[in-house]
């Protein structure tokens, strides 16, 4: 057994036997990409499947932090564990970093049954991290009930969180014309649950209904990523600083679930083993092209492209064919 190896297996033997700093190191292995990253994951990935993964989105001010908190209040209420993965807008330098409203989330630090990650985005788009995925086999695997996966905030990326969510929330404020960006933003293609946070202020019960109209005149469609819309996305109130609407939330999340046993689960299942696999060929291609003996192919291959003496697809088909790969 290499070394890698011998690490992955002693971090995750201790993971699953409940210590939650190796769980730590575990999640920093896998946010590096790194070997002992890929041998835990080789073990932890038939262990995982059981949590609900739950995709909190929506434009910033919305108040996702503050709503995530809530929910984690109201989850350990209901005895059940929970973990978060925060995907903070940062840089791939200064690494992650919690934001302030993440604070309150802290509260729950001496809790065995409440873990929470931040993650950098480090550049990528979709408003998930590159391993956020990873991240929650890792956490599935450790055995939480409900793990919570918040996006960014950009507004107008942030649709790949439902190729990773079994649930995906899509949070919006009152009277801040933020039901026109997520139109925009396809984000009411992707909701399974709308919730209008902020309840207690002037025109919340205005913009629900705006939404639950906009809804109705809509046609259910499955997104780019495959992801099933059975039904239109049910639109609750919340005010998430005052823990109002928060225990119906919580029990919408539970109905849509169960609703979603058999067909539209294997469907949303399929989408996201889809979608990491392709992550994983297509950032081991780019390794292979990079790596010692072809990187002076590629990176000539490349300059020819971009002085447009070569078109991009004869470009990849050499690329590809320096791999031994043939139609």
């Amino acid at each position: 057994m290499g070394e890698p190896a011998a690490r992955a297996t002693e971090l995750c033997d201790a993971a699953l036997a409940g210590d939650r700093r190796a769980l730590a190191r575990l999640l920093t292995a896998v946010e590096n990409r790194t070997a002992v990253a890929e041998a835990a994951l080789r073990r932890l990935y038939p262990l995982a499947g059981r949590a609900h993964l739950v995709g909190i989105t929506g434009p910033p001010g919305a108040g996702k932090s503050t709503l995530v908190a809530a929910l984690i209040a109201e989850v350990r209420q209901a005895g059940r564990s929970v973990a978060v993965i925060a995907v903070d807008p940062s840089s791939p330098i200064t690494g992650g970093a919690l934001l302030g409203d993440r604070v309150r989330m802290q509260s729950y630090a001496g809790d065995q049954d409440v873990f929470i990650r931040s993650m950098a985005a480090r550049g990528h788009a979709g408003g998930l991290a590159s391993t956020s995925g990873a991240a929650a086999a890792v956490l599935d695997a450790a055995g939480f009930d409900l793990i919570f996966l918040e996006t960014v905030g950009t507004g107008q990326s942030e649709v790949e969180v439902a190729a990773a969510a079994d649930t995906t929330v899509v949070l919006e404020a009152p009277e801040m014309g933020d039901e026109v960006q997520a139109i925009k933003a396809g984000l009411l293609e992707v909701a399974d649950l709308v919730v209008v946070n902020k309840g207690d202020r002037p025109g919340a019960q205005r913009t629900a209904a705006q939404l639950r109209a906009m809804l109705v005149a809509s046609v259910p469609r499955n997104d780019a990523h495959h992801h099933p819309r059975p039904k239109r996305p049910e639109v609750l109130v919340t005010t998430a600083s005052t823990g109002e609407g928060v225990p119906e939330l919580l029990a919408a999340l539970d109905r849509h679930r169960a609703a979603g046993r058999g067909g539209p689960a294997e469907a949303a299942r399929l989408a996201r083993a889809e979608h990491q696999v392709w992550a994983i060929v297509s950032d081991r291609l780019r390794d292979r092209l990079h790596g010692p003996g072809r990187r002076a192919v590629t990176e000539a291959t490349l300059h020819e492209v971009a002085e447009h003496r070569l078109d991009p697809y004869t470009a990849a088909d050499r690329l590809l064919g320096s791999l031994g790969w043939r139609d």
